[in-house]
């Protein structure tokens, strides 16, 4: 009950400095920087820093490497990294994950890029964040509701957000489709929380008529929505797919009524660290106010985002025009006059799906500099040879030449995963 309680007390809390600080961000951030700073004297990386005088710039800049070499002396907890990844890979085998140290809850992150993070989250910082996701996600509603959530590893996090009139349902990513078909049918959702290659395969399991569900709400997670697979969804569904930028940094962005994603900019300080000459595409740089038990200041994520000017919902928050991918997903190229080139996936994305109206499926892997490997889906026997043309079409503009196409039977992705359609494997 006292946990509840929490929840309805930030729940409030939210609303509340949502409609008094709406056209004054900068002073809520102010506020709140200040009361994380004083926190911090309990940080043994950061304690130094906990000067009155320091400004967020003072703060050194970090990355996922550093946070967690540093993990036993940023977080607040006293917790060690050996302890709690014992925890967290245990119950990743068992599939138990209910477990905490000292009341504090252990995740871990998928590592799709080679390295996984540790996150903490203390029994407020649980009750904060499903004030979040009940605000502006879930939305609040005194009707009984019931969610999908198709997670790969469930926590306490996640099933925090149980109660009389929200049910909260796990899903297991590692089980097979199937099962989850005939599980939905049973369960009727209101509201569909899955990442796009999972959705992909529920929109395909309802042209089927396999599957019959009509929630109210679907919310992308976790993988990258391309606009492709956005438009596919949203003809199956027939409604506006959402999203929620997530990731063991934090809660960072989601989705107004126009679906447009925007960041939390109220407990967020958000630096960009661009990465093209345009000025368009950034590396986000995190500052969360309110997580204490391990503090996210000034981290840089290798996420490739694209900024949007506004938002005609008239939102003061940074809308964000797209998530492209990861860093290193960039493919990386000699081209003729022995220069280094360097693509955004986003551009090979484009060149496949412009390709051919009849592609509806594909994966492109560098495996070394003159080497790509394509898989393409379609109906067409065409649609690969169209593809392979577009690509070197696009690569004769950076006037790279005499690069090898491999084809690839099927689109490489395992379950449980996360799907990455656009993939630099070049070691």
């Amino acid at each position: 009950m006292r946990f509840k309680i929490k929840i309805l007390l930030y729940l409030i809390q939210a609303k509340l400095l949502k409609f008094w600080y709406r056209n004054n961000l900068s002073t809520l951030r102010k506020i709140r920087f200040k009361s994380l700073k004083r926190f911090l004297a309990k940080s043994e990386f950061y304690k130094e820093f906990s000067n009155k005088k320091m400004g967020i710039s003072d703060f050194p800049l970090i990355n996922k490497q550093v946070f967690m070499a540093n993990f036993d002396l940023i977080n607040t907890c006293k917790i060690k990294l050996e302890n709690a990844l014992e925890l967290a890979i245990k119950a990743e085998k068992d599939r138990d994950f209910s477990p905490t140290i000292n009341g504090v809850t252990v995740g871990l992150s998928s590592g799709t890029s080679g390295n996984r993070g540790v996150f903490l989250a203390s029994e407020n910082e649980r009750a904060m964040w499903v004030a979040m996701m009940l605000d502006r996600v879930i939305g609040f509603s005194l009707k009984k509701r019931n969610v999908a959530f198709f997670l790969r590893a469930n926590s306490n996090l996640y099933a925090s957000v149980n109660s009389n009139i929200l049910s909260f349902n796990f899903f297991d990513l590692l089980i097979d489709i199937p099962c989850h078909i005939d599980r939905l049918n049973k369960l009727q959702p209101n509201i569909l929380v899955a990442q796009p290659s999972m959705l992909l395969e529920l929109a395909k399991a309802t042209e089927k008529k396999l599957l019959h569900i009509q929630p109210s709400k679907i919310i992308s997670v976790a993988e990258v929505l391309t606009p492709e697979d956005k438009a596919y969804l949203t003809r199956v569904f027939n409604q506006i797919i959402h999203q929620v930028y997530q990731c063991t940094e934090g809660f960072l962005a989601y989705t107004c009524k126009n679906g447009t994603l925007h960041f939390n900019e109220d407990f967020l300080i958000i630096e960009k660290k661009y990465i093209d000459k345009e000025q368009i595409r950034f590396h986000p740089v995190i500052t969360d106010l309110k997580r204490k038990s391990q503090a996210v200041i000034r981290y840089e994520l290798n996420d490739i985002l694209t900024e949007q000017a506004s938002c005609e919902c008239g939102s003061k928050m940074q809308a964000i025009a797209a998530i492209e991918g990861r860093s290193d997903d960039i493919l990386e190229f000699i081209s003729s006059d022995n220069l280094k080139v360097k693509i955004f996936p986003d551009f090979f994305r484009r060149a496949i799906i412009l390709a051919d109206s009849k592609i509806t499926d594909y994966t492109l892997i560098q495996k070394n500099t003159n080497q790509l490997c394509l898989f393409i889906e379609s109906s067409s026997s065409l649609s690969y040879n169209l593809a392979v043309n577009s690509i070197e079409e696009l690569l004769l503009q950076y006037n790279i030449k005499h690069v090898e196409f491999t084809l690839l039977n099927d689109r490489n992705h395992i379950q449980g995963n996360k799907l990455r359609r656009i993939r630099n494997e070049n070691s």
